[in-house]
């Protein structure tokens, strides 16, 4: 109903993550689907968090026209220090015609190759060309690479196990920390917010620098934006039962810790990192992209 209240005809499209960030799956999503297609309107699906349903759910069963797939987060791919990133897009068959040049077509025959306006067809009508269709083409032979070593039924386990382990992790810390939406299971993302660090003088960010010192790099913090002081928390398929034991061991001390009142550790984490606390907006602003030798160490003298 939500939906259908902001429809009209200057509505192109919505774009949909599904599951959600909040790390819910959005079980009206059909019902979505059908009432933007009956506006006229298209539905564009974000593949962020297509882990949690791959060989689970088809998009297209769902009302889905386009699709970007993150290959880094469900088919294996490198994202590190952002990137090589690579994003294939995907169409249903009423958005397909429209695709730019080039892409890939699927015939009763295979795959297709399709290069120029030309060989499209007369069915097709590309809105434009891609100048950099082929992109960092050594993801997309890893991911494909990925996909025919785990087959049909891999792909699904992937899928399985990262929600279980979500949930593994929810179950492990859910009487410490705190669930903004209740105690419901999650997808393939646990996501828990900062009320059980109400009172202690500890924050998101003070938590999440205090997991550095403990060996983990921190979880996604104050993300989603709509949750206070979020915490979001993605384990995936590949992580064995003891390193989750470990996980959450290491989390259940932490919190604990700051409800016992040592806040004062807290807010000077991490202690035992090369760089603690770095000014990230100033960072972002005045960048220093030139190496410059330190000034020398000077010992001052006594008095």
């Amino acid at each position: 109903a939500a939906v259908r209240e902001r429809l009209s005809p200057e509505v192109a499209a919505i774009m949909l993550t599904n599951p959600n960030t909040c790390e819910l799956f959005e079980r009206d999503v059909i019902a979505i689907a059908e009432a933007v297609h009956a506006a006229g309107a298209f539905f564009y699906a974000d593949g962020a968090n297509f882990n949690a349903i791959v060989g689970k759910a088809k998009p297209g069963a769902l009302g889905v026209d386009a699709m970007h797939i993150n290959l880094h987060k469900t088919f294996s791919t490198p994202h590190g220090g952002g990137g090589p990133g690579a994003g294939p897009v995907v169409f249903s068959e009423k958005l397909a015609p429209y695709a730019p040049v080039p892409f890939v077509r699927l015939t009763p025959d295979g795959a297709e190759f399709i290069e120029t306006r030309a060989q499209a067809g007369d069915t097709a009508q590309p809105f434009g060309r891609m100048t950099a269709f082929h992109g960092q083409m050594g993801m997309f032979v890893r991911a494909l690479a990925y996909m025919l070593a785990h087959g049909a039924d891999g792909m699904r386990q992937a899928s399985e196990d990262a929600v279980l382990n979500a949930n593994y992790v929810r179950a492990g810390l859910r009487d410490l920390l705190s669930e903004p939406f209740g105690d419901r299971i999650c997808m393939h993302e646990v996501l828990f917010d900062d009320r059980f660090l109400e009172g202690t003088g500890v924050s998101t960010l003070d938590f999440a620098k205090a997991m550095i010192d403990e060996g983990y790099h921190p979880m996604t913090v104050y993300f989603p934006l709509v949750v206070h002081g979020a915490m979001l928390i993605e384990p995936t398929e590949s992580e064995s039962k003891a390193s989750l034991d470990l996980f959450i061991a290491t989390l259940r001390d932490l919190a604990m810790r700051a409800k016992r009142g040592e806040a004062e550790r807290f807010h000077r984490a991490p202690l035992y990192a090369p760089r603690r606390r770095l000014d990230e907006t100033r960072a972002a602003r005045q960048p220093r992209l030139k190496w410059e030798r330190p000034a020398p160490y000077v010992e001052e003298a006594a008095e």
